[in-house]
């Protein structure tokens, strides 16, 4: 394939990713439960694999963007600072649900991929899907699962949690900004706290929170997990 072809340069990642972004969230507008990096992943998706071009090409602009992903993470810890005196008060059932979410987590995804038949390699790999990317890819490396399989699972259990969790929640009966904050931040991680900070600050702000200790406390289990399974 020509390299000098207008696909080879960084700005068509850039502009086919902002452009889709952009489409994204105006149907979100519309449709409040359908997540813009859903939508935008499977236009992208799309666009490559009806057009032909290759994903090294795409990826040449797009990992430009990869690299504003860390400083959006972190810039989710500003409403943590702001709220952080309404978290405080609130900061034994926030660690009790935190702990109980995260060992549903661990345990629920790994029970269901076991029950099912599946190998090894793979309830390995699914075990910390609700953690964020960077912390689930290294537990799944160290227990001996696929790291980039478990990166994708991570990312669909954040898009499915951030379409449906809201939604789920409202309708059996929790209404509590920081109970609906630490639940989708505790199951979803980044991609379903950065959907409720735009409903609600303090929702953001708790999701926030409950992401990072979800982190933390998933790495701690993974660690008696992989002493037994060594």
């Amino acid at each position: 394939m020509n390299e000098a072809a207008w696909w080879n340069d960084p700005l068509f990642g850039v502009a086919s990713t902002v452009v889709s972004y952009a489409a994204a969230l105006g149907l979100s507008r519309r449709w409040r439960w359908m997540h813009p990096l859903f939508v935008c992943s499977a236009a992208l998706i799309a666009l490559l694999a009806l057009s032909g071009i290759p994903y090294e090409a795409y990826r040449v602009g797009g990992d430009l963007l990869i690299f504003c992903l860390g400083p959006a993470t972190v810039a989710l810890a500003v409403p943590v600072y702001k709220h952080a005196q309404r978290l405080k008060q609130r900061l034994p059932p926030i660690l009790g649900g935190v702990l109980a979410g995260s060992l549903c987590g661990v345990t629920s995804s790994a029970l269901f991929v076991w029950a099912a038949g599946g190998p090894r390699e793979l309830w390995l790999s699914a075990l910390p899907k609700s953690v964020s990317s960077p912390i689930s890819i290294e537990i799944a490396r160290q227990l001996g699962g696929i790291p980039e399989l478990g990166a994708v699972l991570t990312v669909l259990t954040g898009l499915v949690g951030s379409m449906i969790g809201p939604e789920f929640l409202r309708r059996v009966g929790v209404r509590d900004d920081v109970s609906i904050g630490v639940a989708i931040g505790t199951s979803s991680h980044g991609i379903g706290t950065a959907r409720i900070i735009r409903e609600s600050e303090l929702q953001g702000s708790a999701g926030g929170l409950a992401m990072g200790l979800a982190g933390i406390v998933t790495s701690i289990l993974a660690v008696p997990l992989y002493w037994w399974l060594g």
